[in-house]
């Protein structure tokens, strides 16, 4: 059981085209940002959809394959850990982030 600890699948929708950043020291990241949906029927029995945003950031190896085959729209299962982060902006002011680390990146669907 202790490998299910922190532990995230997911399987959505880029809703973007990746960010790219490569580092001073040559690492490079990923950000991409992924749409899940969950489809269910309210009470009054209308097909309802709700879309959650996942932000999502991968590293060295996992972010030059997101580079070279990902765009906006493309279909993906990403398996990692949920972290959690704060930072400051250009104000000062404190902000917090979540974003899942992927570890694992499967494409799905069809070129």
């Amino acid at each position: 059981m202790s490998t299910l600890r922190n532990k995230v699948q997911i399987i959505g929708n880029l809703g973007n085209d990746p960010e790219i950043i490569t580092l001073d020291s040559g690492k490079k990241l990923a950000k991409i940002s992924i749409a899940t949906n969950e489809t269910y029927k309210n009470a009054q029995g209308e097909k309802v959809t709700d879309t959650q945003w996942h932000n999502v950031v991968a590293w060295n190896k996992t972010a030059a394959i997101i580079e070279q085959y990902l765009q906006k729209g493309n279909e993906v299962a990403i398996e990692g850990k949920i972290t959690y982060r704060s930072y400051e902006d250009k104000d000062g002011v404190k902000k917090y982030t979540t974003e899942i680390v992927c570890n694992e990146l499967l494409m799905l669907g069809g070129k």
